[in-house]
Order: structure tokens, then C-alpha cells, then sequence
């Protein structure tokens, strides 16, 4: 949890996400667990971890990796572009998102 946070804290604070509001997931695929919460007003808000299933709320963006891509992301040890391009960690999102997260990440 403290790793997504920093994660998604970062590019909450960029300039480009300060009038941003939407929901934001990222689905641990070793884990089993969908974190999910608010990117709103350059801040992270509710982040909460719940058991991948259908319950699971779809978000406006969307991320999937492993815990320890995400552990590597947040310690600067994997930079997001490579691991996007490669697939190790995959982004959802529309088409306007996608637009904005390209000048965040």
C-alpha cells in the first residue's frame, strides 16, 4: 500500500494532475489484490486493497503488475516506460487520460 501510494503520489503532484480528479486501481497479479483508490486535487485520497474479483470497481485508470515491479517503480530501480513497453506493467485508460498520464510519466 505504501509503495502504490508513493507511486501514484508522485504523479498526483506533477503540474499536469493538479485539476485531475479520477479513480485509479492497480491489480498485484502475485497477490491477488486490487488496490483502488481517488487521484483528486495533486493528492492520492481512500487508497484500500480488496481481493481481485467481479465486486472489484473498474477504475478510470487502470494498472496491473507485480508487487515487486511496483516496489521497483517506487525506489526509481525500474523506470515506467521500458516496463510499459515491455509489458511487465500495463496501463487502461481513455483515450484523454492516456494523453495527460503520457506527460506525467
Amino acid at each position: 500500500m505504501t509503495a502504490l501510494t508513493g507511486f501514484v503520489g508522485r504523479l498526483a503532484a506533477k503540474d499536469a494532475a493538479r485539476d485531475l480528479d479520477r479513480t485509479v486501481s492497480c491489480r498485484l497479479t502475485d497477490l491477488g489484490q486490487v488496490v483502488h483508490g481517488r487521484l483528486a486535487r495533486g493528492a492520492v485520497h481512500d487508497m484500500t486493497a480488496v481481493p481481485e474479483g467481479p465486486a472489484v470497481p473498474k477504475a478510470d485508470i487502470r494498472l496491473t503488475m507485480t508487487s515487486d515491479d511496483l516496489l521497483a517503480l517506487t525506489a526509481g530501480d525500474l523506470d515506467f516506460t521500458p516496463a510499459w513497453a515491455s509489458g511487465r506493467v500495463k496501463l487502461e485508460a481513455g483515450l484523454r487520460d492516456m494523453l495527460r498520464l503520457r506527460s506525467m510519466l
